[in-house]
C-alpha cells in the first residue's frame, strides 16, 4: 500500500446517509468512517459476496428512493428560494458587526419563518459580519440551488425597518378586504334585482296571457254579430 493513501471500504448502505448515498447503494467510504460510525450504527454493512446477494432488494429500490428524495428536496428548494430573513445587530460606523450572524441563526430564522428545518451545515456561508444584503446559498444537492436573502440592519434601525416591511403587507390586506366587500355588495345587489324582477316578469306573463285570450275571443263575438 502506498504511504499517505487513505484506506477505503466498500459498503452497502442500509439507510440514507447524507453526502454518501441512499439505502441499497454500494459505495466506497473511508475505512475509519465505516468501522467507527456506519457499521456500529447499523447504517451500512461491509460489501461481501454474501451481503451483496442479501441486499439485492435494497439495490432494486435504491433508484426509486433516490428519485423520490430528489423530488422532495427540489420541492423544498422551491419553497425556501428567495426567502428574506432580517437581523438587527450592533455595528460600527463602517458597517462592521460587533459579532456576526451565524449559519445556526440563519437556519433557526428560516425555521421560524417557514417551518422548514434545515441543518445549519447545509447553509453554505461563513458567518456574516457586515451590515447589508447577503445572498446565502443552501446546499441541498439538487438541480435547484436555492438562495436566501439575508438582510442585516443596525440594531437601532431594526424596528423601523420591520415596520416598513409590514406596512405594504397591511395595505395589501386592507385592499383585499375592500375588494371582497365590494364583491359581496355587488352579489347582494344582483340578488335583490333578481328578487324584484321575478314577480314583475311573472305579472307580465299573466297580462300577456290575458291579452292573448281576449284577442282569441273577439273574432268569435264579431262572427256572432254578423250572423245576427
Amino acid at each position: 500500500m502506498l504511504l499517505g493513501r487513505a484506506l477505503t471500504m466498500k459498503v452497502i448502505l442500509l439507510s440514507d446517509v447524507y453526502k454518501h448515498g441512499v439505502a441499497g447503494e454500494v459505495v466506497d467510504v473511508a475505512d475509519g468512517f465505516a468501522r467507527n460510525w456506519l457499521i456500529p450504527k447499523k447504517l451500512a454493512v461491509k460489501a461481501t459476496p454474501g451481503s451483496l446477494k442479501q441486499a439485492e432488494r435494497l439495490r432494486n429500490q435504491a433508484s426509486f428512493r433516490k428519485a423520490e428524495l430528489d423530488n422532495r428536496l427540489n420541492d423544498l428548494a422551491r419553497q425556501i428560494d428567495g426567502v428574506e430573513l432580517v437581523f438587527g445587530r450592533r455595528a460600527s460606523p463602517t458597517g462592521k458587526l460587533f459579532g456576526s450572524v451565524t449559519t445556526s441563526e440563519i437556519a433557526d430564522a428560516l425555521n421560524t419563518k417557514t417551518g422548514i428545518d434545515i441543518n445549519r451545515r447545509r447553509v453554505s456561508q461563513t458567518s456574516l459580519r457586515e451590515v447589508g444584503t447577503h445572498e446565502v446559498p443552501v446546499r441541498l444537492g439538487t438541480e435547484i440551488s436555492p438562495l436566501l436573502k439575508v438582510i442585516i440592519v443596525r440594531e437601532e434601525e431594526y424596528a423601523s425597518y420591520m415596520r416598513g416591511l409590514e406596512a405594504p403587507q397591511a395595505e395589501e390586506a386592507a385592499a383585499d378586504a375592500v375588494e371582497a366587500s365590494v364583491e359581496v355588495a355587488a352579489q347582494a345587489e344582483e340578488t335583490a334585482v333578481e328578487v324584484v324582477e321575478t314577480p314583475v316578469e311573472a305579472a307580465a306573463e299573466v297580462v300577456e296571457e290575458a291579452v292573448s285570450e281576449a284577442a282569441a275571443v273577439e273574432p268569435d263575438e264579431e262572427q256572432q254579430n254578423a250572423a245576427g
